[in-house]
């Protein structure tokens, strides 16, 4: 069987907290007192153009937040927006290690805003670890479509059965795992370090 030479990382939920998820967004409008059923029905048709990168962050706030006049300013908003990023410090200082190996290629493989995204790049030292960023924002297709997974291994090319994709929803897993990539669904650390030794992934 040939060995893992390259290893895909989602971002938010492995390395890092969520960027945007319900959990920080609920965060965010307890916090600045907004009205959770108002703010979502102007989110959820916004989702996918805003992690493809066909809108920006002042746009989507535009439209979810800023529409009516606000005791709080953009800038009080965005950057409460950004503070809610935490590391997962263990898995970084894992993923840090095998990147440092020199064994394996590590991508990431995310969905998550231009913004966003490049503020948890620049914020937790993501570009020493990783050599490519196939971010939702960046080539416009979002997990769990089958296109931004070819679009992975065509970039890369590696061949699937050399690749392993780690994430932490199932449902993210299953387009990777069809088209031949191991795949391991991440809970903790422990678990994540002895699946990948498993497949021969190790420092």
């Amino acid at each position: 069987m040939p060995g893992i030479q390259a290893i895909f990382w989602d971002v938010g939920g492995v390395l890092l907290t969520n960027a945007w998820d319900h959990t920080e967004r609920a965060e965010a409008l307890e916090h600045f007192h907004l009205d959770e059923k108002e703010f979502n029905a102007q989110h959820e048709p916004l989702v996918s153009p805003f992690e493809r990168g066909k809108m920006s962050l002042d746009e989507y706030l535009d439209r979810t937040v800023f529409y009516e006049e606000r005791p709080f300013s953009r800038d009080e908003f965005r950057d409460y927006m950004f503070s809610l990023s935490q590391p997962k410090p263990d898995i970084l200082a894992f993923a840090r290690a095998l990147a440092d190996s020199g064994k394996y290629f590590l991508s990431t493989l995310n969905n998550e805003s231009r913004e966003l995204n490049q503020n948890r790049i620049d914020k937790f030292g993501l570009r020493e670890i990783f050599r490519l960023f196939v971010s939702s924002c960046f080539v416009g297709l979002r997990k769990p479509e089958n296109d931004i997974y070819k679009l992975a291994l065509d970039i890369t090319q590696f061949p699937p059965e050399e690749c392993c994709f780690i994430d932490d929803r199932a449902q993210n897993l299953e387009p990777a795992a069809g088209l031949g990539m191991k795949t391991i669904q991440m809970q903790n650390f422990d678990q994540l370090r002895q699946d990948l030794a498993k497949i021969g992934v190790r420092i």
